[in-house]
């Protein structure tokens, strides 16, 4: 390997330099006379690698820093030049934490293509969950990219977090950014930490204010936190963010609600664009992920592999099997994992409402004039427009009013008087019928105030209920009448309803979702617009939904339902809905469409598991639009539905509706690259150069571990580290519930800065850290945060898994204990010295393609599973330090023998680890050699595609060695008890 590691220019172009200048995570390098220990490595086109580090040496001890190798000189020291110090710690612990720091520290090979920290979460073990991060890890694409589109309530928010935690392990998840709407960024914030502890900076229109005031003038917001979330109607002004956008690659992209993305020339479209090419992962997480045209959906596709699709108008499912994945709740997997997880729900109950004598008289105007009963001519120009007016007076009489205000206000501007006399005329007759209408007026109100009052809303009642509204004037007239209805006085009044719709700012919205999810919050009605309708949680204190007016769209009626229909939901969910009725003849109210709606969902749900595919358009506007151009030829809601399914449409409208292909379970079994399951793939990529080391079953087969957890791992740090912890740390530890308290010191306040800025005021961080590895005591907390009491949706206590802060600060200190380049001596129970040696493959993008871990002698035999020769050599927590002295300078000399042997092993079992990894990639060139495009565009995309994929193998140097450790015989052991190094691993 290369003692000193210079600029690109010393060694040729930049892709030659990104061969040689190899910095694993865990190494230490001198730079600017000063020692720093590597987090992360990429190589830049133009100044050589990117190296972020943390400060080892006094002057700079914990200082983040980001060296360049095109600027700066970095030396990552010879391993020729390791000096062997003894331990004097008891136990051998210095050496065994840091040998355990460097397993941690050390990126899982690209080969690992199995889940390596799925256990270790606050979740429940579903492995349907699981598939998508298995799916975008099993090699069947070049980068981890997927379109998960499950369906409303699967948990598509933790299974981007599962799949995020993987690429994290995997040195791809350091960049961070995910893009939602705007009403889910802290409800999206909240379960990455509360249950992985990814910690994201929320740049809402606040964090942005906050963030300018403290990052230099002309900075780079994106530059200043490596892991983000923002809203993508905060993110799509790209004449505000694309130029910084342009400017930064991230590991992992996540997109959701990603159909928003599909309209070409669209703000959004443009931000997907620009974000696509620029990030190695991405993750587009959609219910309803396509609009029925095969050719936008193709393009929603080429954003994850522009090669996938090649005929844009004429693909199937199995065309992008490797990118895609959907489930429902009625498949196999599903239904079976969930057996009691979450509670079935019932068929949407019609409540009629019979119209009051001002209600019918206005459904007779409408009858008469404006969609009249004998087929002749509206008195409406616009054809859609008399629909506009009826759907507003089934919603109320206040969504009238508004309506034909609106309409009258846009006559008068036109010009020709005569052509909108007699349309004029109808609107004031209208008007005045609306004039002078309240709550007593209104049908729906009164079945409203009597179906909240029979299941239990009220001043004495905790029952919480969400009513939906397509229309704002609808939802602001209830806030006015509904909680004096329901009995609350004075201030409860005000606090028992809060309204949300799409006028309310990003903040305003969160902070609804928030109130309306904590028990203690008085909030007891959620009056909502169908913005709730995607992404939002409101299942945790809510299993009532009222719709108070009912969308004419199947796809928007089950995205309502799901709000409180979800994984998660410990009731049967229950859903009204208030059907206006007419004794007026020919009278279009609510039994015409919305009664039977109802039924058709409920029919498609539970046969199918969802109601997108039924009208074959998967857009809620497109449903409404067609229903109501079939209602103007007369059809039913029936022949409407149906029609476009049996091809009845003619022309045009008539469509070979092959992408219902894609709404059926798509992806239940993740296929890898050779068309097996991933499960079966796994063993041969575990051979094919994984971290494995023999550590057990489950995911302790992919990680190489010494200690047997986290938890003691991280006991045996603080003690190391911190032997005054309870004084220094002010740290207190309740062995019982395996609670740990204490007050972070700086290093660490400077680490807590990612974490949201309410979660550290509210539960004052940084004042005093409550941590835990106990799952329920985790659970139990989480839960408390969100009842009765509780101000805050933030638990006092969160969980201790591999990424959480707190076991990375601790990692980070265990291995700068040890000097620059030093490795311990460690006597154990093996027959001849034995030197501990870590070597590492890389690609032209510097992520590891091979990791091995090995035990190497002076005469050269070489063992390549280190964890399992540590444990049966006796290297535990029970070993002795007897502290006796050994002579350095022989073991010493010796070094530069042991890495030649090392690396002579490596070299010869090279290929056949490499081999898995090439003969994917080969595969992946040659489909992009049978890609035609006919555009220079799409060839420049091709060349990129096919320089990536070279970019993945394996480069042609040398591999990065670094002596670990030595173990040494123990002079005092009798002979038959030092084990030869070829001996079998023995269970501890």
């Amino acid at each position: 390997m290369t003692a000193v590691q210079t600029s690109p220019e010393q060694h040729g172009d930049a892709s030659d330099a990104a061969g040689q200048e190899q910095f694993p995570a865990g190494a230490q390098v001198l730079v600017r006379d000063e020692v720093w220990l590597v987090r992360n490595a990429v190589p830049t086109a133009d100044d050589g690698t990117r190296i972020e580090v943390v400060g080892v040496s006094d002057f700079v001890r914990d200082q983040e820093a980001v060296f360049f190798t095109g600027l700066d000189t970095v030396e990552l020291i010879d391993p020729r030049d390791t000096r062997l110090i003894a331990d004097d710690s008891p136990t051998y612990r210095r050496s065994r934490l840091f040998l355990e720091a460097v397993l941690r520290r050390t990126a899982l090979p690209q080969s690992e293509r199995r889940l390596a920290l799925a256990d270790s979460f606050l979740l429940d073990p579903l492995p349907y969950q699981r598939r998508p991060a298995e799916l975008a890890l099993s090699g069947a694409n070049l980068r981890p990219r997927l379109l998960i589109a499950d369906v409303v309530g699967l948990g598509k928010t933790l299974e981007i977090g599962l799949t995020l935690a993987e690429l994290i392990r995997r040195g791809r998840g350091e960049r961070i950014l995910v893009v939602t709407p705007q009403h889910v960024l802290e409800q999206f914030q909240h379960e990455l930490w509360t249950r992985f502890a990814i910690p994201l900076v929320r740049l809402d229109s606040v964090g942005i204010e906050r963030i300018q005031r403290e990052i230099p003038a002309g900075r780079n917001p994106f530059t200043f936190f490596k892991r983000v979330i923002v809203s993508i109607d905060t993110l799509k002004n790209t004449d505000q963010y694309r130029h910084h956008l342009e400017q930064i690659r991230w590991d992992a992209v996540v997109i959701d609600e990603s159909h928003n993305l599909i309209n070409r020339g669209s703000l959004r479209n443009q931000l997907a664009q620009t974000l696509a090419p620029r990030t190695d992962a991405l993750i587009l997480a959609s219910a309803t992920p396509h609009n029925g045209d095969a050719r936008s959906f193709a393009e929603l596709i080429a954003l994850l592999d522009p090669a996938a699709i090649r005929d844009p108008e004429n693909y199937r499912a199995e065309d992008i099997e490797h990118l895609f994945i959907r489930r429902t709740k009625v498949s196999t997997e599903v239904r079976e994992q969930m057996k009691g997880q979450w509670a079935d729900r019932g068929p949407s109950q019609a409540v009629h409402c019979p119209a009051t004598p001002a209600e019918e008289r206005i459904f007779e105007e409408l009858a008469a004039v404006w969609l009249p009963r004998d087929g002749s001519p509206s008195v409406s120009s616009v054809p859609l427009f008399p629909y506009t007016l009826l759907k507003s007076f089934l919603s109320s009489h206040a969504a009238l009013k508004a309506t034909v205000s609106a309409r009258i206000k846009t006559l008068e501007k036109k010009d020709d008087a005569r052509a909108t006399a007699a349309e004029l005329a109808a609107l004031r007759r209208l008007a005045e019928l609306t004039a002078g209408l309240t709550e007593a007026d209104s049908a729906k109100f009164g079945g409203l105030v009597e179906q909240l009052k029979g299941i239990g809303v009220g001043p004495s009642s905790d029952t919480r209920v969400v009513v939906f509204s397509e229309r704002v004037q609808t939802l602001e007239w209830l806030a006015t009448v509904l909680p004096a209805a329901l009995g609350f006085r004075g201030r409860t009044a005000k606090d028992c309803l809060r309204v949300m719709h799409g006028g309310l700012s990003d903040e305003q919205q969160m902070r609804v979702v928030e109130e309306f999810g904590l028990a203690g919050a008085p909030v007891r009605i959620l009056l909502t617009g169908d913005v709730a309708s995607e992404g939002v949680n409101l299942h945790r204190q809510c299993h009532q939904l009222v719709h108070y007016d009912v969308p004419w769209s199947l796809i928007r009626i089950e995205q309502r339902n799901g709000r409180i229909d979800r994984y998660g939901q410990a009731h049967p969910p229950q859903f009204r809905a208030l059907i206006l009725t007419s004794d007026t003849e020919g009278a279009k109210d609510d039994t015409l469409v919305s009664e039977r709606l109802l039924e058709r969902e409920d029919q498609a749900h539970r046969s199918l598991g969802t109601a997108e595919a039924v009208t074959g358009l998967y857009r809620a506007e497109a449903e409404e639009k067609s229903l109501i151009q079939d209602l103007l030829r007369g059809r039913t809601v029936d022949e409407s539905l149906d029609g476009r399914r049996s091809g009845e449409d003619a022309g045009t409208d008539a469509m070979d509706d092959f992408l219902a292909d894609f709404f059926g379970s798509v992806g239940d079994e993740p296929q890898a690259e050779d068309g097996t399951a991933a499960e079966e793939s796994a063993p041969e990529a575990a051979a094919g150069g994984a971290a494995g080391a023999g550590t057990g079953e489950g995911t302790g087969s992919v990680l190489p571990r010494l200690f047997d957890s986290t938890a003691h791992f991280l006991d045996e740090a603080l003690r190391e580290v911190y032997p005054d912890a309870r004084d220094r740390l002010d740290l207190d530890r309740d062995e019982q519930s395996g609670l740990l308290s204490f007050r972070p010191p700086a290093d660490l306040l400077h680490r807590l800065k990612a974490l949201p800025v309410d979660y550290l005021r509210e539960q004052r961080l940084r004042e005093r850290l409550l941590v835990t590895f106990n799952r329920r005591l985790a659970q139990h907390s989480l839960q408390r945060a969100r009842e009765a009491g509780s101000t805050s949706s933030w638990p006092e206590i969160s969980l201790l898994t591999d990424l959480h802060p707190v076991v990375e600060w601790l990692t980070d200190k265990v291995l700068v204990r040890l000097g620059r380049q030093e490795a311990p001596m460690i006597t154990a129970e093996v027959a001849e010295p034995t030197y501990l040696v870590q070597g590492v493959y890389s690609n032209a993008l510097g992520r590891p393609t091979v990791v091995k871990w090995m035990g190497v002698t002076r005469s050269g035999a070489v063992d390549d599973d280190m964890v399992s020769l540590l444990r049966r050599s006796g290297v535990g927590p029970t070993m002795a330090n007897k502290l006796r002295h050994r002579d350095p300078a022989p073991l010493a000399a010796a070094i530069p023998a042991v890495l030649e042997a090392a690396e002579a092993f490596m070299e010869r079992h090279r290929d056949a680890w490499d081999r898995p990894l090439r003969e994917s990639i080969e595969r992946h060139k040659l489909r992009l050699g049978d890609w035609e495009q006919p555009t220079l565009a799409g060839e420049h995309t091709k060349r990129r595609l096919t320089d990536l994929a070279d970019d993945l193998l394996t480069t042609g140097q040398r591999p990065m060695l670094r002596v670990l450790a030595v173990l040494l015989p123990d002079p005092d052991a009798p002979p038959a008890a030092s084990a030869p190094l070829s001996a079998a691993p023995t269970a501890l």
